[in-house]
Formats: C-alpha cells, sequence, structure tokens
C-alpha cells in the first residue's frame, strides 16, 4: 500500500458518506492472518508517531515529584505531585476517572514504583500505564515540550488478542494527503514488524465513522456498494446466458 492508494480510498469513503452533524473519524482497520498472537514475537504491539496530529485534543497528564512540577504545570493539562499520590490511594472511581480523562501520562521515572503501586492496578489494564516505549517515563531533568509535540502525534498499534487493528487516523476535517500519510505511517510500521510482512496482511480497510468501509488492494479500491453492484450484475448476467441457453 502506498501514499496514493491511501489518498483515494479516502476520497471514495468521504464522497459515498452522508454528511453529518459532526467531524466523524477516519478508521484505518488492517486485518491480519498466519499469526499465533500468543506468542510474543507475532503479537503486534507498537507506538507509532504520525505525520500529522490526529485533528482532536489530546489531553495529557503527569505523574511527578518537585524537581519537574514547573515542567509539568507549563506543558500538561494535569499533573499530580508525589507528595499527593496518597489522595489517590485505594480510590478506585478517582483514579479510573482519571484514566479516562487523559489520553497519556508521564511519569517520573525514579517515582515508577510509587506510581505503579497507587495507580497500576487501574491504569495497567486501561493501557494508560507511562510506557518507555513511548518516551513516557522520563529522567527529573526532563524536558516536556518536545515530549508533549510527539504525544500529541502518537498512537498506540495493537494486536494481542484479535488479528485485527483499527486506528483513528485523524477527522474528515484534515486534508486527505494529511490523512494518507497518516495512513501510510502506520501500515509501513506494521508491515515491518510482522513476520512474514505482507502474507501476514488478509485485507486493508479505511471508513468514516458512521461510513461504509472501502478495501484496498494492489490493484483496486473496492467500496462496499461497488462490491454490491458488482457481485449483483455478476448473477444478471448469469441469469441472462442461462435464459439464452434455454431459449435455444
Amino acid at each position: 500500500m502506498n501514499k496514493q492508494q491511501f489518498t483515494k480510498a479516502i476520497k471514495l469513503v468521504k464522497e459515498n458518506s452522508p454528511k453529518r452533524k459532526f467531524a466523524q473519524s477516519i478508521e484505518l482497520i488492517i486485518n491480519l492472518k498466519g499469526l499465533n498472537l500468543k506468542n510474543p514475537d507475532e503479537a503486534i504491539d507498537l507506538w507509532t508517531e504520525l505525520p500529522h496530529q490526529k485533528g482532536k485534543p489530546i489531553k495529557i497528564a503527569a505523574l511527578v515529584g518537585p524537581e519537574l512540577e514547573e515542567q509539568a504545570k507549563q506543558n500538561c493539562d494535569f499533573y499530580v505531585l508525589q507528595d499527593n499520590f496518597s489522595q489517590y490511594a485505594g480510590d478506585k472511581k478517582k483514579i479510573k476517572k482519571l484514566a479516562a480523562e487523559y489520553d497519556f501520562f508521564i511519569a517520573q521515572a525514579n517515582l515508577m514504583a510509587d506510581v505503579a503501586k497507587t495507580f497500576g492496578r487501574y491504569f495497567g489494564p486501561r493501557n494508560k500505564m507511562p510506557n518507555p516505549k513511548a518516551g513516557c517515563v522520563v529522567p527529573p531533568n526532563a524536558n516536556f515540550a518536545p515530549l508533549i509535540e510527539k504525544l500529541k502525534k502518537t498512537v498506540k498499534v495493537s494486536a494481542k488478542t484479535q488479528p485485527s487493528i483499527k486506528l483513528n487516523i485523524g477527522t474528515e476535517q484534515l486534508a486527505d494527503e494529511q490523512l494518507a500519510e497518516n495512513a501510510t505511517a502506520i501500515y509501513n510500521n506494521v508491515l515491518h514488524a510482522l513476520p512474514q510482512e505482507t502474507n501476514n496482511i488478509r485485507s486493508v480497510l479505511i471508513k468514516l465513522t458512521m461510513g461504509s468501509p472501502v478495501q484496498i488492494t494492489d490493484k483496486e479500491i473496492i467500496s462496499k456498494q461497488s462490491a454490491a453492484r458488482s457481485s449483483q450484475s455478476e448473477v444478471e448476467s448469469k441469469k441472462q446466458i442461462h435464459t439464452k441457453s434455454e431459449e435455444q
């Protein structure tokens, strides 16, 4: 798959989808095959930095000590100082609300034991624990500004239990080329992570939140509607051939 194919598919899903009163998301779906997801070497677990932001605000919180309080105050949407971790300890509702409200959590590296003890039980299942692979575990002298900019364009790409990846690549308000570049970045990262690359990909689709999917192949772009029309035409063609045969 390349940028041109994704661009064509994105144009098609936009054209075929009725206008809504809200900005729909464009979704990329990659269906996989021939993988043993129970094998950690074959399960997909990647962090991908996109060329462009997705068009929706990303909210970031920090779990830090006094060394990084000023950085957190200047750059993050919210922060919790180590001295205030006790306010969350054992409060399931408060921690769950915190996890639901923010997309990423940055943590000071030397506080990770306390972070895990206080928040881990509820952050973990929601994939909200500060992740070093995403750059979210930082030293006490970290500069948050470049990290925040990176996180605003970062997505988690995962296939651990089901052989399918489904990701929001941006809203329909973004330019087709920007959306295509985001899709291409994700596709290429997934491709290189697969043991047999294209042989492990069953299908690639693009869709709007409330629209019909468009499947991308090496040769053509297939919409659900066009596939249905093609199938109907084939049925009618066979009927005509059958009728002529009976007449003869």
